[in-house]
């Protein structure tokens, strides 16, 4: 069977995003393949783990999609501080004569974007609203590199690899059947040292928040890296909740154009025509046009220019975010830009230690927190959502009743559409079909 044909057959999807459907990302032909393993949110350590851990398994796979996509070039991006991971991977390509190339870059944020990757590697900027594709390179996640090599051997996407970290008794790394609750990893950690606190899904700038009592209504989707625990009144989660009317007269009464919003936004620095402080202005002078809110449209939601630029603690982010949301409302959407862009000369100088942005998140003291070896996390029940990606959710193909085994698929997408097939993850009983496909273990492991 062709590669893209198991990839398919997996339900693939992108790692470390959006969950962009990975069958439909690699039908291409490009220059360069770039694997990227940046991991540029703070307090993640799952793609360093995988690469640890998975080394052969990345570079194998690598050398396949090479084949398929056609790149002269296979690159994985990899921050110069990760000495033992750069280590290991060097030494399993010298061994196995892999014609793989690794590009370091400097521990700052957002250097794991990949528009900024691309630029740093290739030397081209991705037009507005453009994709890798356009400048002739296709980025895939370290994690999803992993889940294609499993599709080599015909294994769906069935378990994902999470880091639990922050206000738990023991920071872990734990591999888990996809659709398990939030709340059962949690308890994998020792459960939380906290009477009541808040869970980010993903990275402490732009991951997803839900509250201690949400958390077994919420369960693991493919993309999922990381849960991070930390107490409600913490200033993350407190930003990150902050009510839009709020938000918008606060930009009201408090912007003072300085435009620092604007200077160190990555987009912008990569040429393309955002300018947040205008967007600010339109907002807090009550204008409307059009063409100044349209940039909104190019916003990327990094969070730096909330989080870090903004000297007056307002939000830029959660105002693009509105403003985006209304266009949409209207059927507006972003327009590709041209590939004829010019880079802003202090773009090299405006990229944001690492250190600098926990300390600023309030996150220093789960810095360097020691996370436990991986566990492996056996579920009684799982509820697999149909949509884990971009694009359609898929088609139940079982109904409340059914017997189901590991790895059995249990909802589809057609070949050519825009997502992805959906898997049980634990052997038992169809207990539920809705936009989640609830399973009940029948209490044998295979």
């Amino acid at each position: 069977m062709a590669l893209l044909d198991k990839i398919y057959n997996a339900g693939v999807v992108g790692a470390g995003g959006a969950g962009f459907p990975t069958h439909i990302k690699l039908n291409c032909k490009v220059e360069y393949f770039i694997i990227n393993a940046v991991e540029c949110e703070p307090l993640m350590h799952t793609d360093k783990y995988i690469m640890l851990n998975n080394g052969e398994e990345i570079i194998m796979a690598v050398e396949e999609i090479g084949k398929l996509v056609g790149a002269q070039h296979l690159v994985i991006a990899i921050k110069e501080k990760n000495t033992k991971e750069i280590k290991h991977l060097k030494a399993i390509i010298e061994t196995m004569g892999s014609r793989i190339t690794l590009f370091t870059m400097g521990d700052y944020y957002p250097a794991g974007d990949e528009q900024m990757m691309v630029y740093e590697i290739i030397g081209k900027p991705i037009p507005e609203a453009g994709i890798p594709l356009d400048v002739g390179a296709v980025v895939s996640n370290v994690g999803s590199i992993v889940n294609i090599y499993d599709a080599m051997m015909d294994k769906p996407v069935i378990e994902r690899f999470l880091t639990v970290a922050g206000d738990v008794k023991n920071p872990t790394m734990i591999r888990v059947p996809v659709g398990i609750s939030v709340k059962a990893c949690i308890e994998a950690a020792g459960g939380s040292t906290l009477k009541e606190y808040a869970i980010i899904i993903g990275g402490p700038m732009m991951g997803t928040i839900i509250d201690d009592h949400e958390a077994e209504a919420f369960h693991i989707k493919k993309m999922d890296g990381s849960l991070i625990v930390l107490p409600k009144d913490h200033f993350v989660v407190e930003r990150k909740r902050k009510p839009i009317d709020k938000i918008i007269n606060e930009t009201k009464t408090a912007c003072i154009q300085c435009r620092y919003c604007t200077d160190m936004c990555h987009r912008y620095l990569l040429g393309h025509e955002l300018r947040p402080h205008k967007i600010m202005r339109n907002i807090g002078m009550s204008d409307h046009d059009e063409a100044i809110m349209k940039e909104a449209l190019l916003c990327c939601e990094c969070g730096i220019c909330e989080i870090y630029a903004c000297p007056m603690g307002l939000s830029p982010r959660l105002v693009n975010v509105h403003v985006k949301k209304e266009l949409y409302k209207k059927g507006i959407r972003p327009e590709k830009g041209s590939l004829d862009l010019d880079v802003r000369d202090m773009m090299a100088y405006r990229k944001i230690p690492s250190y600098r942005l926990i300390s600023r998140l309030d996150l220093l003291q789960y810095y360097g927190q020691p996370i436990d070896e991986h566990k492996d996390l056996i579920a009684e029940e799982v509820a697999i959502p149909l949509k884990q990606h971009i694009g359609k959710p898929a088609t139940p193909i079982v109904a409340v009743g059914d017997m189901v085994t590991k790895g059995q698929m249990i909802g589809k997408v057609e070949r050519n559409e825009m997502g992805a097939n959906v898997h049980a993850s634990i052997d038992g009983t169809v207990t539920g079909v809705t936009e989640k496909i609830t399973i009940k273990s029948n209490g044998v492991v295979s």
